[in-house]
């Protein structure tokens, strides 16, 4: 399969600091990756490269074989990335519905009426629908990530990334988290997957990278990761 996303050599710094250390990876369309590592380990700073946050110091990031290194994140997110982060980013004073409308209110091919049709389609979707009208602040943590989850998929884009999104969610929500992702790379999306829940990484991934420095120690299969003697030292710490 050809990759949807793929790094090669990817390196960032912060002052002495090396955060990537050479990192390439690749994801082809309708697989999760799941990525796993300890604080520290590089794994949100990878993100903040793919999607243009951060300018790497070296490598390459490729979007369906386009190299999109240093693009400003509202130009790779066109190319079609999604992202959610740890701590939900949402437009805490508006509406459900207009939180959802950002993202697509340059498509001039659409009426108004279908972009709010599809609005209430992923609300509905996330079992929010009830709270369309509803700002943004008078969710709970776990309804923001789910409100975050759908605005990131109003434009349909093909490759997602998803930082932590099982982080202090009730057992309930996480179940119900993990269909929606199970959905993703079911219509074909290239998932990326951060979380520190390993359970939930090896339920949902192809394939799992774990980092530890900035470098990639292990690449593999679920069963492979699991026994992995680096990622049992450096994961688990034992």
């Amino acid at each position: 399969m050809s990759a949807a996303i793929e790094t090669r050599g990817l390196t960032k710094r912060f002052g002495g600091l090396v955060a990537l250390d050479s990192v390439g990876l690749q994801a082809a369309s309708g697989e999760t990756l799941g990525i796993i590592g300890v604080n520290g380990a590089g794994k949100t700073t990878l993100m903040n490269c793919i999607c243009g946050l951060y300018r790497p110091d070296g490598g390459d990031v490729f979007i369906a074989g386009e190299r999109v290194t240093g693009q400003p994140p509202h130009v790779v997110a066109h190319k079609g990335i999604g992202r959610t982060f740890q701590v939900p980013r949402v437009f805490r004073k508006m509406s459900l519905i207009d939180n959802l409308l950002v993202p697509v209110l340059d498509r001039r091919a659409s009426s108004d009426a279908e972009l709010t049709e599809r609005a209430e389609e992923m609300l509905a979707r996330m079992q929010l629908i009830g709270l369309r009208h509803n700002y943004a602040e008078e969710l709970s943590g776990g309804q923001q990530k789910l409100l975050e989850m759908a605005r990131m998929l109003m434009p349909d884009p093909p490759i997602v990334m998803l930082d932590e999104p099982f982080a202090g969610v009730h057992p309930v929500l996480c179940k119900f988290m993990i269909e929606r992702i199970e959905e993703m790379s079911g219509a074909g999306k290239a998932v990326l997957l951060i979380s520190h829940d390993l359970t939930s990484i090896y339920r949902l991934s192809s394939r799992v990278v774990a980092l530890n420095q900035g470098k990639i120690i292990a690449e593999g299969g679920v069963a492979d990761i699991r026994g992995n003697p680096a990622v049992i030292e450096a994961y688990l710490g034992a």
